[in-house]
Formats: structure tokens, sequence, C-alpha cells
């Protein structure tokens, strides 16, 4: 198993597929061996770093992602909003029933996923009118996760989104992290997972852009086409790059960086009122 970095600085088809864990969001990092910094140098340590997880169906992306969130860094699942804005009553669901009928409902009335699934993912005109119908939800779904744990002063945020270039959320977030396989590995275990016909999982994979070139795209690949504890090994190394020191444009974003500017810039207008006044 291999890591490459890149110029590092100093819809999708698991909406679709089987249900997720529900939201992790810690809101501190979990302590490293690491020799303890000083006090003035742990000051400029802070909040926040919004890293891209992405990667293709059966790639390992979700193994990942459970990786960061057992470290203790928060995992906003783009996967779990699409779900939440889909549920009987949410703002997506009337659109998507009125444009794809009763049939994708259970019993309950709630979409079935499944069924919804094998209609979109052997239709790309139908596929991309679901993409445009959630679209504006999921987003703001996302940004609403972001912004808790802006105010909760998170360290490092993970965004897991399997559409991230598609969706061109990618330039909100660095590094971009991508979980890759090859070609005939992903297939594989698609087919594996999901008990699927080859032409299913191809559909399935087909809908998604490439890995190859996601990963062109990427700050960070992970092979994993090897064992998990090879995963888990190079995860490592991940995990020390995206949970170093803040760059300071990304601390003058944090919640920290914002309220500094902030009490600077209204104790420099005191400093310039007290010094007019001395001079009255």
């Amino acid at each position: 198993m291999t890591i490459w970095v890149n110029g590092l600085y100093p819809i999708s088809s698991t909406f679709l597929g089987r249900p997720n864990p529900k939201f992790h969001t810690p809101s501190l990092l979990a302590p490293t061996p690491t020799a303890a910094p000083s006090p003035r140098s742990q000051a400029w340590r802070v909040n926040m770093r919004m890293v891209g997880l992405t990667g293709g169906i059966s790639s390992g992306k979700s193994t990942v992602s459970n990786l960061f969130k057992s470290h203790g860094i928060p995992v906003v699942d783009a996967d779990i909003v699409a779900r939440e804005v889909l549920k009987k009553g949410a703002p997506g669901y009337k659109k998507v029933v009125a444009a794809f009928g009763d049939e994708i409902l259970q019993p309950n009335g709630e979409v079935d996923r499944q069924s919804l699934g094998q209609i979109v993912f052997s239709d790309p005109e139908k596929r991309q009118l679901l993409n445009r119908l959630m679209a504006r939800y999921i987003s703001s779904g996302i940004l609403w996760e972001v912004f808790k744990l802006w105010l909760e002063g998170s360290k490092v945020i993970v965004l897991d989104i399997p559409l991230l270039f598609e969706a061109k959320l990618d330039r909100w977030t660095k590094p971009v992290v991508v979980v890759w396989v090859d070609a005939d590995t992903q297939l594989q275990r698609l087919m594996a997972r999901d008990g699927s016909s080859e032409e299913e999982a191809s559909n399935r994979i087909n809908a998604q852009m490439a890995l190859d070139l996601k990963k062109t795209k990427a700050d960070i690949v992970i092979d994993n086409t090897g064992s998990l504890e090879d995963l888990e090994e190079e995860f490592q190394k991940v995990l020390s790059q995206v949970t170093r020191p803040l760059t300071w444009t990304e601390f003058c974003l944090s919640r920290q960086g914002f309220f500094s500017i902030l009490v600077s810039f209204v104790v420099g207008i005191g400093v310039v009122v007290s010094c007019k006044k001395s001079r009255l």
C-alpha cells in the first residue's frame, strides 16, 4: 500500500445503498504521544481545517472516515445529510416523490433508497434530475453541520463527500484526501459486498467520476488495494499531516481567529479614541 502527497502545503451510490452510522462530531482531538508544546505555541494550534475526503464506491472511503472518527476527528458525512433531507416530511421528500412517483416509497411512506438507486443508476438523466433536486438541501445541511462544529471550536473537520469534485466542493477543503483502488479491485469488492451482478456493479461504479481521475485532483492519495492493517498504517501518516499546526489563513477563518481579529479591531479603535481625547 502506498500514499502519495501532491503539493501539500507546509449523490452518491452509498447514499442509495447501505445505511451509515450517526454523525460522530467530537470537538477535541484525541491526545497524541508527542512532547507537550509550550503555552505560547499551543495558543496558535487552534481551529479550523476542513479536510475533504472522497473516493469511490467500495474504495474504502467509509473505513477511512471511521478511522478519523475513532481518533476524535469530527466528520460531516454527506450521505447522512442526504438521508436526513429525504426523510418523510423533509424538504427534499416531496420533490423527489413528485418526480419519481409513489413506486419508490415503502409501505410506511418513506423513500425506498434501493428502489430509487436502481432507477437512477441505470438512467443518467434521472440521476442528474435527482442530483438537481437534492443539491440545495444537501449543501445547506453540510453547511449547517460545519457551522455547528465551528461554534464548538473543532480543530479539524473532515467533510466526507462522495461527489466532492463533481459538486465542486473541493475548493473549500484543503487537503483533499482520495481513497483509491484499481478498477478491477473496486468491481470485485462491490460485487462481493452487495451480491450484485457484474453489470449492476459496473453501473454503480460508472455513475461516479473515475477513481483514476480523482487521484489526479487529490493532495493526498491513499492506495487501499492492500489489507486493513496496511490501510491503518497509512492512515497514521495522513493523520499526522492533517492535524499539523494551522496556517495563518486557516487561523483567521477559525472561531478563535475571528474573535482575535475582532478584539484587536475593538482595542485598536479604543486606543485611537483615547489618543484623540488626550490631545484635546
